[in-house]
């Protein structure tokens, strides 16, 4: 292990109306401290020091503890704890008895100290928790016993250790990453040398009975780190390339359909970064790809140049006007919205019925309830004096879409509606 290996904590908040330790190491620590004390008076004052949260940032590393606490009159003292450090002869037999147990491992990862794993470490001649004596204090204030900023400094201590045992190994002489490295090589090494001896016919003929799932899993959670936190999406898609060189481009090649679909693609990967970021994504069916006459009417929505734009209508197998059009679709609803223009289909009589319903909902009156010929799932309003002569497209998944005529043709008007009342009333303006 690296000598200078050092962890600091931020300073806790206050510790009013709760106890310094939860978990039973915790307060094995505590009392090494309060059995060790002299003066019960000074551990009271460390202990009020404590609770106001006047222990600043505490620096932990191997054999000593580190933190400035201030007096109730605000004046910092440093104060230090120390631990006497294993030596490796201590550590060689501590890690044979976590290696032996693989719950002891996993216990570890999961923020415990089996009490079994303390009792092995001390039948092994490991005192792995401190006793009478063993929290040496040192402070400038001059005290020769636990004063109160050394004794806050261990009441703090004991709250950091219920939040994590590693702090104690760390004190000990040992980081956390290096013990659990060590451990699973050591568990590694024992499972093959198990593998290898005894059975029929010695080493050849033994057989490989696999690795016992907590021990698996402990290496996994050793060998696997935590996934990170989904990244920030940036604001806004990137800035195109700069693709204008001076030079002539080279035959066949145009530049500014390039810039184009540059920009065009930075633009669809941030939002589809920003639909994977959000919540519910994965419950989402994935979108079908787009065939190339649906892919030419997403790249049009974007409002290319006209240049670019003349190339669109050339290769999108539309004319310019149903190009229009389908691109008026693909800005209310994409694919789903582009599906309605193109699609006619038949649904259900029941379907007809229930949209009578709903729109008598709307016009209670029958005189001025707007009538609809049904073609397929088109239903136009049929009276020839309604403005804008309107028209509602049902669509596969039972959303309405209201569609307007213009220049003697059909085009989409408005997003879809659930109801087919609020849809046709959206386009004829009610």
């Amino acid at each position: 292990m690296n000598g200078d290996e050092e962890r600091v904590f931020e300073a806790l908040p206050p510790a009013r109306g709760r106890g310094f330790a939860t978990t039973w190491w915790g307060r094995t620590w505590l009392k090494a401290l309060e059995d060790t004390a002299l003066d019960a008076g000074q551990l009271r004052r460390g202990r009020q020091i404590a609770r106001q949260g006047a222990v600043g940032a505490v620096s932990v590393r191997p054999g000593r503890v580190t933190a400035v606490v201030r007096d109730r009159d605000g004046t910092p003292h440093r104060a230090d704890v120390l631990l006497h450090r294993l030596p490796v002869a201590d550590w060689d037999r501590l890690l044979d008895v976590v290696a032996g147990e693989a719950g002891y491992l996993a216990a570890l990862l999961d923020g415990d100290i089996p009490p079994r794993l303390v009792e092995d470490a001390a039948d092994a001649g490991v005192e792995l928790l401190p006793g009478i004596g063993d929290l040496e204090p040192e402070c400038d204030c001059g005290a020769w016993d636990h004063c109160p900023h050394t004794a806050a400094l261990c009441y703090q201590l004991a709250r950091l250790l219920d939040q994590d045992p590693f702090v104690l190994l760390l004190v000990r002489g040992r980081a956390g990453r290096s013990l659990l490295d060590e451990v699973q090589l050591r568990g590694a090494a024992r499972a093959a040398g198990d593998g290898s001896a005894g059975g029929e016919g010695g080493a050849a003929g033994a057989r490989d009975e696999g690795v016992p799932a907590r021990e698996a899993y402990a290496s996994a959670a050793v060998l696997l780190p935590p996934l990170p936190s989904p990244p920030v999406p940036p604001a806004v898609p990137g800035a195109p390339p700069a693709l204008d060189t001076g030079g002539t481009p080279p035959e066949g090649v145009d530049v500014a359909a390039l810039v184009f679909l540059a920009s065009a693609a930075a633009a669809y990967a941030h939002r589809t970064l920003l639909a994977a970021l959000a919540p519910g994504h994965g419950a989402d069916a994935p979108a079908e790809p787009l065939d190339v006459a649906r892919d030419v009417v997403r790249l049009a929505a974007a409002r290319p140049a006209p240049p670019v734009a003349v190339r669109l209508v050339a290769h999108g197998g539309r004319t310019a006007v149903e190009l229009e059009a389908a691109v008026r679709a693909w800005e209310f609803g994409g694919a789903a919205a582009l599906a309605v223009l193109e699609e006619a289909w038949t649904p259900g009589a029941e379907t007809l019925a229930r949209a009578r319903g709903q729109l008598a909902a709307v016009w209670p009156d029958e005189e001025t309830r707007p009538v609809l010929r049904a073609e397929r799932n088109r239903w136009t309003v049929a009276a020839a004096e309604e403005a804008g002569e309107a028209q509602l497209r049902y669509a596969r998944d039972g959303r309405w879409w209201p569609y307007r005529r213009e220049r003697g043709r059909w085009w989409p008007a408005g997003p879809a509606e659930p109801d087919p009342g609020a849809a046709l009333a959206a386009v004829l303006g009610a």
